[in-house]
């Protein structure tokens, strides 16, 4: 991939993808409800996701997570339901790091070979593999099966008779025993089926601190009772227990953080999450997205992300992040190439689209990001949010077009998809522990309209309608021209403000900017009004009719997500007009 090609990921969740059942009974079982495959991922499939223009495909769910599921012959113990959420279980409660999800196998006695597989395969077809790292929490009951010589498993080597100590892996409530939380609002481990495990308790003496750093030994019902907190060395007042990064480090490369963590002490947690990376680094995996990152201190992602940029310059390090304020030290500090935009872009849009708010707001975003924007992973959707096609969000998938084009192509920071997006998914479900508007990772279940795309595993969008088509042909058009316009990885300036003053009909449902490099000038403009059509002389200001060294005249320009529209820019004083009329909806990229 050339330095400017712009990253699209393909978020899939890999135990749905390839999944044809079309069942869909709330809390259902494997074989009641089905379940996707590794070996799904054909040839075909992937050829399909690389057409869409896609660059990475991250696949969600892979690392073994605890499940309710007798796997026992494989030597595997059983979950317990009561600290389990959902029967296919979350995949954010990692049960063995140096395995993987025995239920995505043909056969689960060779289940990292089937994985292996699927990278080198993804790897043929251009594509680069992705997959979750949690380091903040493990599942309540962690179990290597598969760890290398001499690693020893999460805890093993704790004191748990105190709190706290640097190398205890995990925080401890001494003298007490862990209790299930209270249920509310009529929940029953998997729906109230009889299960000889599902009795209300579970075994762990002395308790632990939750996943999301709840202290008591019977956590409330919302918290993440089915995790436990890993102890990175910070103690329990929040101060730090391990060296900090000297002033400066902050403008330093991966190499000089590397060669600062090598002759330092720091705590085991650490030690044990490098191992786990570099393991994953080492089988092919080109990239990790790490879960919750800004709950883990920053100078631990120094250390790790550092050790793994040496194995591999290039691997692709994303960090689910939701404090803004933090943003800087996580790149800087932290060496994280992205962050998630959820906080300022993406909440910004999705109110947009509801049709709550303002396109004003847009600008303000990538002033206060302009330094980090190409840092800034854009998405619509994701496995946490809502379905845009789900009634909760937007209700029709088709409303999300202009924030996807505006997505796609405002920065050079990567654009990302979520599988099922691209045909207007609305994750309707209920699938048992997962409730409609969003596709549950919790549940077996099926993804109609995906599955519609997928076809028996034909891959070829033979059960599409019209419409369904339509969106997907939308999607690979706009995916395609992001990953490959050299004006993208350039220069941007707003033009929505200026025209805000100086243009009439133009308005706060409409949005425009321009985008240049040496090569190419595009001028993009979007109407997020699904009722509405908007017609208005679309005005470029003298300062960029100077920077772009446009002469006096006329210029026809292409319309490239289509090519049907050439309409024409006409410069004559120093300002360039050009007319615009947009149907509801209805997005231009116009090059020059």
């Amino acid at each position: 991939m050339s330095p400017s090609q712009k990253i699209v990921v393909y978020q899939v969740f890999t135990r749905l993808f390839g999944n044809t059942n079309t069942t869909n009974k709330p809390w259902g079982t494997l074989e009641e409800n089905g379940v996707g495959k590794f070996n799904d991922f054909s040839d075909k499939a992937l050829q399909e996701i690389r057409d869409l223009g896609v660059t990475h495909i991250w696949y969600t769910g892979v690392p073994h997570h605890a499940v309710i599921r007798d796997y026992t012959e494989y030597g595997i113990s059983n979950d317990d339901p009561d600290v389990v959420k959902g029967r296919a279980g979350s995949p954010y409660a990692v049960k063995d790091y140096y395995q993987v999800n025995p239920d995505l196998a043909v056969n689960p006695a060779k289940r990292l070979e089937e994985f292996e597989a699927l990278i080198a395969r993804t790897h043929r077809h251009g594509l680069k593999v992705i997959i979750d790292i949690v380091p903040n929490h493990v599942a309540r009951r962690y179990e290597g099966l598969n760890n290398p010589v001499g690693v020893r498993d999460f805890g093993a080597d704790d004191d748990a008779t105190i709190e706290y100590h640097r190398d205890n892996n995990f925080y401890y409530i001494p003298g007490e025993p862990f209790k299930v939380p209270t249920p509310l609002d009529g929940y029953r481990p998997l729906g109230g089926e009889q299960h000889p495990l599902s009795d209300g308790k579970f075994e762990e003496f002395p308790a632990k601190w939750t996943g999301n750093g709840s202290r008591n030994p019977q956590p409330h019902f919302y918290d993440w009772y089915e995790t436990v907190k890993v102890n990175y060395g910070v103690r329990p007042d929040g101060s730090k227990d391990f060296p900090e990064l000297p002033e400066g480090f902050d403008k330093k490369g991966y190499q000089a953080h590397f060669d600062f963590w090598k002759d330092k002490d720091v705590p085991n947690s650490w030690k044990k999450f490098k191992d786990i990376a570099l393991f994953w680094i080492g089988k092919g995996v080109d990239g990790f997205r790490y879960d919750m990152a800004e709950m883990v201190p920053v100078e631990f992602w120094s250390y790790m992300n550092s050790s793994i940029k040496m194995k591999n310059p290039e691997a692709f390090l994303l960090a689910e992040i939701y404090n803004p304020k933090a943003y800087r030290d996580y790149i800087h500090l932290g060496k994280m190439d992205y962050l998630y935009d959820k906080v300022e872009l993406y909440d910004t849009l999705k109110n947009i689209i509801q049709g709550k708010g303002s396109t004003d707001h847009i600008a303000p975003i990538q002033i206060g990001l302009a330094d980090i924007g190409k840092h800034m992973l854009h998405f619509l959707e994701n496995h946490d949010e809502q379905r845009i096609a789900s009634p909760e969000f937007a209700g029709k998938a088709e409303k999300a077009k202009p924030a996807a084009v505006l997505s796609a192509t405002i920065d050079s920071g990567p654009m990302m998809i979520y599988f099922g997006q691209e045909v207007g998914e609305p994750g309707a479900e209920d699938a048992g522990f997962g409730k409609p508007s969003r596709t549950s990772i919790f549940d077996y279940v099926g993804v109609p309209h995906h599955q519609r795309w997928m076809n028996g595993g034909k891959f070829d969008g033979g059960q599409l309608t019209a419409e369904e088509k339509e969106l997907r042909d939308f999607y690979k058009r706009l995916l395609n021209l992001a990953k490959t316009s050299p004006a993208l990885a350039g220069k941007y300036q707003e033009i929505h403000h200026y025209n805000r003053l100086h243009t009439e009909w133009y308005n706060d449902k409409v949005f425009s900017f321009v985008r240049w490099s040496d090569g190419q000038r595009l001028l993009i403009v979007t109407n997020f009004d699904s009722q509405q059509s908007f017609g208005f002389d679309l005005e470029l200001p003298a300062e960029l009719v100077k920077i772009w060294g446009l002469s006096e005249g006329e210029f026809r320009l292409l319309e490239k997500l289509y090519g049907y529209k050439q309409p024409i820019l006409q410069v004559a004083g120093g300002k360039a007009k050009v007319r615009v009329d947009l149907n509801p909806l209805e997005s231009w990229i116009l090059e020059l």
